[in-house]
């Protein structure tokens, strides 16, 4: 499926995190959303990534934003790597990339010459009725966090 365009509506989704608890998207409909989608839990550029949302909570709350890291590692990679790096906000496991499907980042990938499937790390910001309103493709980590946060300043 092709990547969700800003203005169109973000699929809906419902995915577990490590201990289980179901989030849906219809569930936080009013408030908006941060989705980053990413590669590999512990990989370096994956652990910056998490840790530099992880430092911004309070930038996050001022603008009453829910975020979200989904890739499809399985709940004991996301227990472990949360844990280790003292994450505050969920990772969901998205096992059959049903999900990275619906909002296109399950591409083909590659890598010394091999083509394979994998996520290629995509962040969207979703308003609070449900919209995409940025998406930020192939993202680079360096700064990412501070475009998110700027882009949700321009949401209020």
């Amino acid at each position: 499926m092709p990547l969700i365009d800003p203005g169109h509506r973000a699929p809906a989704f419902t995915l577990k995190d490590a201990d289980g608890a179901a989030h849906a998207l219809s569930k936080l409909k009013g408030r908006p959303v941060v989705l980053y989608f990413y590669p590999r839990d512990s990989t370096p550029g994956c652990t910056k990534q998490a840790c530099q949302f992880r430092d911004v909570k309070k930038d996050l709350a001022a603008h009453d934003a829910a975020v979200f890291g989904v890739s499809p590692d399985d709940a004991k990679a996301h227990t472990k790597f949360s844990e280790k790096q003292g994450l505050n906000f969920p990772l969901l496991i998205d096992p059959d990339q049903t999900v990275a499907q619906q909002y296109g980042v399950w591409q083909d990938k590659s890598m010394y010459g091999k083509t394979y499937k994998g996520i290629v790390r995509t962040t969207y910001l979703i308003d609070a009725g449900g919209m995409v309103a940025r998406r930020w493709d192939k993202v680079k980590v360096p700064k990412h966090v501070d475009q998110v946060v700027a882009a949700l300043k321009q949401l209020d």
